[in-house]
């Protein structure tokens, strides 16, 4: 059983942030992916920096291009890792696109990534029915593959997306780009359901995580009481994070401990229907 899987199995309603490798700068990055772990995080989502990150709404969008405006490349992603690697042992999912991975070299890119430490990959801009190669390599490597299953998927796309996904299975809880929401969809528990089951039929210990708009403890409490295996935390960690970094007087360890309290508000919310 891989690392992610043991987490999903050990923590139910497991708290899945997202961070940008890079923002503010690759030190930082690594305490905060320390201390998300060390207040509950049970699997960290990496956002490889890239110019056009399609799937992704303004914060992450901006957080991505501070990140790329200070130097960093994929290189600095495996070291990173590497250095996360040497204080923790929390799972890791590079979050990315086919672009820049497919010119870096997919082989050589897994390769890297396994070789460093990372756990799992995702690429919201390829297809399971193009993703045979990666799947492969991916799975020589011992890297799972994540696929994500949009709002308007259908039952018979669900089943497919769940036979490919290894790790875990993201439901994206709204349509669009990512980014904080207000509130969550109102069919989100229908679709849940749905994921569920299908992932049962694939392989009955595939979790289900949620992701997009999350933004708030209520939400992620709301979220857990539906039944989902996991919930992902991202625009509203990165948005955070940006904003925080540029406040007067706030140095890396302030910034830190700032990102540890809001994921220690995050991991506290307890399932309760909202």
């Amino acid at each position: 059983m891989s690392r992610i899987r043991s987490a999903f199995r050990a923590n139910p309603g497991l708290l899945v942030p997202f961070l940008t490798v890079g923002d503010p700068d690759l030190p930082t990055t690594v305490d905060i992916i320390v201390e998300l772990a060390r207040q509950g995080a049970g699997v960290i989502e990496l956002g490889l920096p890239y110019s056009d990150p399609i799937a992704d709404g303004p914060t992450i969008q901006a957080s991505s291009q501070r990140a790329l405006d200070k130097g960093v490349k994929l290189g600095d992603v495996f070291g990173l890792v590497r250095a996360v690697r040497e204080r923790s042992d929390v799972p890791l999912v590079l979050f990315t696109y086919c672009n820049p991975i497919y010119r870096y070299g997919l082989e050589r890119f897994l390769a890297e990534a396994a070789e460093a430490g990372a756990d799992g990959i995702l690429m919201p801009d390829i297809p399971p029915e193009e993703a045979q190669d990666l799947r492969d390599i991916a799975e020589r490597h011992g890297l799972d593959v994540i696929f994500l299953v949009a709002p308007t998927s259908t039952p018979e796309r669900v089943r497919v997306i769940c036979e490919a996904s290894r790790g875990f299975v993201y439901l994206v809880a709204a349509t669009g780009v990512t980014g904080a929401r207000a509130q969550l969809a109102a069919n989100l528990q229908e679709k849940l359901d749905l994921v569920k089951a299908c992932a049962k039929e694939a392989d009955k210990d595939l979790p289900v995580a949620i992701g997009f708009g999350v933004s708030s403890p209520e939400q992620v409490a709301a979220i857990r009481a539906m039944g989902a295996d996991g919930v992902v935390v991202g625009s509203a960690l990165v948005e955070r994070i940006g904003r925080w970094a540029q406040e007067p007087g706030v140095d890396a360890a302030a910034l830190v401990a700032r990102v540890g309290a809001y994921a220690a508000e995050l991991q506290a919310a307890k399932p309760a229907k909202v």
